[in-house]
């Protein structure tokens, strides 16, 4: 089910829609109403249904005398920055507004809410963000209240690419309406190019608590208020250009897993905290893109204009477009012109089929495949922006100063028509010393070592995903704590894939790492993975937590799942509970912040 639009895409307005026509348009400068106007000719496109509106005047005789919520779920801080705008936006009206993360929310107040505004994020297989998951079983479980007092919104975040697109704005959405809550305007489901839904959907929840104050106290908001907040002098919108100092390769050169070790030089005041990531906005090899021009039959200096902006076709899709990841809307828009029954049976299969498909190719190995003719502009009109990749911080300020240090797996492999590189892990991967990295720090608030430096650490990290718990421990050393750290890594092979062993052993030595458990899964007949260990030793993991230990897991989603199994079994094996008191085990050392996950 996709979203339905704010306005409907009519040539002819009544009254009543110029009225809401001239509200929502009132005040904005160029660049808000060219989003407007993007966005309204995309529902056009898609020959989307009006929306009947819930009249928010009706609700409340003042804005100021009810306060309004706004609540996110956010793993990679999309959902945290668009609900920090909202909130900004909805304070310049006038309102009493609350912004509260989902994990930090008390549950017991939703039956007294009037005014709710969601933003949440999808990860994975349809999942929610860590910091939202227990307020999703809640209001999806039998505890959740009656809401017919309540008059809500929901804007969903998601990546189009994945078959669970924008699940949980869309079962929140749903189950608050089941609950007897009204929804105030229609749910929004952004893509990986957030903006283009976000920003319109902030301003019919602007207009929606405008609409709730007496004419004669209207507050002038600029338009960017809305559109745009201030998150330092270096963000997405604006990264900051890093010169790059060192790019050196820490896996052995027989390993087929290429993991590059990055150190790169901040400006002083972009500072970070160990737990955050570096946003790194990369480019398309230029290979790649001459590849494709070649294919389409271009000349790659076509003009081609998208909104504002007039760049040429190579420009786009070198610095702009999404070339590597495929997703549904590009695939139905090129059959159409491919003309083949056999991506017309790929549509028209299962979710898991279909994906399965998508996830093997990228745009090249679909024009190889299915040739079709596509004019320029319409090509790069069907493409994605190119978006940003975060990659967590493998280093301390403490130690290292203005630098932060990476470590980034370079994704290669064999597609069905050639190689297939990871657009940011190749960028990144070629960088020479010296280059410059546009990049940004994204903040990880639920990812943070814990404030009483006397309490044990558990982190659990294969592979990359142990990047950020170097940070942790350069960090601990830095300040003297006193609590025990304690690391689980694994990998396929000792020999090769060890990142980082000397350090680990330098630290063990120093007393720095005071336990070090080893999974390495290709080295022995048995395949042995980090779950495995925590298992073997789970007395003493239960004790750590027991004890008030704060657990850490950072890598892969699936194994993700499977160290939550293995401590959903500690626990039950160890702390005497069943499955269900397991699981609550669990769910309150997320709530109280003493368990973490940075999975991706």
């Amino acid at each position: 089910m996709s979203a339905q639009p704010i306005f409907p895409p009519l040539p002819l307005l009544d009254a009543e829609r110029s009225v809401l026509l001239a509200r929502l348009t009132d005040g904005l400068d160029a660049a808000a109403l060219n989003w407007i106007s993007g966005y309204a000719a995309g529902l056009a496109a898609r020959g989307a249904p009006a929306l009947a509106v819930v009249p928010a005047r009706d609700l409340f005789a003042d804005v100021a005398a009810v306060r309004i919520t706004v609540l996110y779920g956010s793993q990679t801080g999309n959902a945290k920055r668009e609900a920090e705008r909202l909130a900004e936006s909805l304070r310049g009206e006038g309102a009493d507004v609350r912004l509260v993360r989902a994990d930090a929310y008390p549950a017991r107040e939703l039956a007294d809410e009037r005014v709710l505004f969601v933003v949440i994020s999808t990860q994975g297989e349809g999942e929610p963000p860590d910091d939202a998951r227990s307020f999703v079983e809640f209001v999806a479980g039998r505890r959740a209240p009656r809401l017919e007092q309540l008059q809500f919104a929901v804007l969903g975040l998601g990546d189009s690419s994945y078959p669970q697109f924008n699940a949980m704005g869309r079962v929140l959405d749903a189950r608050f309406e089941a609950l007897g809550a009204k929804r105030l305007f229609a749910r929004g489901e952004a893509d990986v190019d957030v903006a283009t839904v976000a920003a319109p959907w902030l301003v019919q929840a602007r207009e929606q608590v405008r609409a709730l104050k007496p004419a004669s106290a209207s507050t002038p908001v600029s338009s960017a208020a809305a559109t745009s907040a201030s998150h330092g002098a270096w963000h997405k919108e604006q990264p900051y250009t890093a010169e790059l100092l060192t790019n050196q390769r820490i896996t052995a050169r027989e390993s087929a897993q290429d993991v590059r070790h990055l150190e790169i030089l901040l400006d002083p005041n972009l500072g970070y905290e160990p737990g955050d990531a570096l946003g790194v906005k990369p480019r398309n090899a230029a290979a790649v893109v001459e590849r494709l021009v070649a294919r389409l039959g271009w000349s790659g200096h076509e003009s081609v204009r998208i909104g504002d902006e007039i760049r040429s076709a190579h420009d786009w899709l070198e610095g702009h477009r999404e070339l590597t990841r495929l997703h549904r809307g590009f695939v139905q828009q090129h059959a159409a012109r491919a003309g083949s029954s056999e991506l017309d049976a790929l549509l028209a299969a299962d979710a898991a089929a279909f994906n399965e498909w998508l996830t093997a190719r990228q745009i090249d190995d679909v024009l190889a495949e299915f040739p079709a003719e596509w004019a320029p502009g319409e090509f790069v009109a069907a493409l994605r922006p190119l978006a940003p990749r975060l990659y967590s911080i493998a280093s301390s300020r403490k130690t290292v100063g203005d630098e932060a240090h990476l470590a980034v797996a370079v994704f290669d492999a064999q597609g069905p028509f050639g190689a297939q590189r990871g657009v940011a892990s190749g960028f990144l991967a070629d960088a020479a010393a010296g280059a410059s990295l546009p990049v940004y720090v994204e903040a990880n608030d639920r990812f943070r070592l814990p404030q009483d430096a006397s309490r044990d650490v558990l982190m659990i990290g294969p592979g990359t995903g142990v990047a950020p718990f170097r940070g942790f421990v350069q960090e601990r050393s830095a300040v003297a704590a006193s609590g025990r750290n304690w690391l689980f890594f694994g990998a396929r092979h000792a020999r090769s894939q060890f990142l980082y062993q000397l350090e680990w052993q330098a630290a063990l030595k120093a007393g720095t790492l005071h336990r070090l458990d080893l999974a390495f899964s290709r080295d022995s007949a048995e395949r042995v993975y980090v779950q495995q260990r925590l298992r073997e030793h789970g007395r003493e993991v239960y004790a750590w937590l027991e004890g008030g230990a704060h657990l850490y897991v950072c890598g892969a989603i699936a194994m993700g799942k499977s160290v939550h199994a293995a401590l959903r079994d500690v626990v039950i094996e160890h702390g005497g509970r069943d499955a269900e008191a397991a699981d609550d085990y669990l769910n309150e050392l997320q709530r109280a912040g003493r368990y973490a996950r940075d999975v991706y």
